[in-house]
């Protein structure tokens, strides 16, 4: 065990005068390379990717596993499943999840709705809602009775 100049901790493993931990931090620099998904030249994290292209590729669909199993206590699959396209306007690209009920809690299949981000912004604004509620009617789905009376009110 000898004692490292640069951070004053006994250490085993010496690379040169300073340990392997010091060189790495302050002398070792990562060579840049072109990425291969965004063709951008960054340092090299893995696979030869940057590191935003190799988690997108490699993490991406555990990190949205476990948001919504935590936000909505869904599975990944129920709800690529339901947001598929807009309930309303089959639009395809862009999909948000809906509790029919304002209830994030209730993840029953006739509580949640794929609405496309135009329709979803309508239902939570007061002025359009009954008019998505009436298109969500006609599609087949059932409006919770306190849904109901609050349309009664407007």
């Amino acid at each position: 065990m000898r004692l490292c100049p640069k951070c004053k901790k006994e250490k085993k493993q010496f690379n040169g005068e300073i340990c392997n931990w010091c060189y790495r931090k302050y002398i070792w620099k990562p060579k840049p390379i072109i990425c291969n998904r965004c063709n951008k030249e960054k340092f090299h994290h893995g696979k030869g990717y940057c590191s935003n292209c190799f988690n997108i590729l490699f993490h991406y669909d555990r990190i949205k596993r476990h948001n919504f199993k935590k936000m909505h206590n869904i599975s990944l699959e129920k709800h690529r499943e339901i947001t598929k396209t807009c309930i309303v306007c089959s639009f395809d690209k862009i999909v948000d999840l809906h509790h029919i009920d304002k209830n994030r809690k209730n993840n029953s299949d006739a509580n949640l709705v794929g609405l496309c981000p135009n329709h979803h912004k309508l239902v939570h604004m007061y002025k359009h809602r009954k008019e998505i509620l009436d298109l969500l009617r006609a599609k087949g789905y059932k409006i919770h009775q306190e849904v109901r009376s609050e349309l009664q009110r407007s």
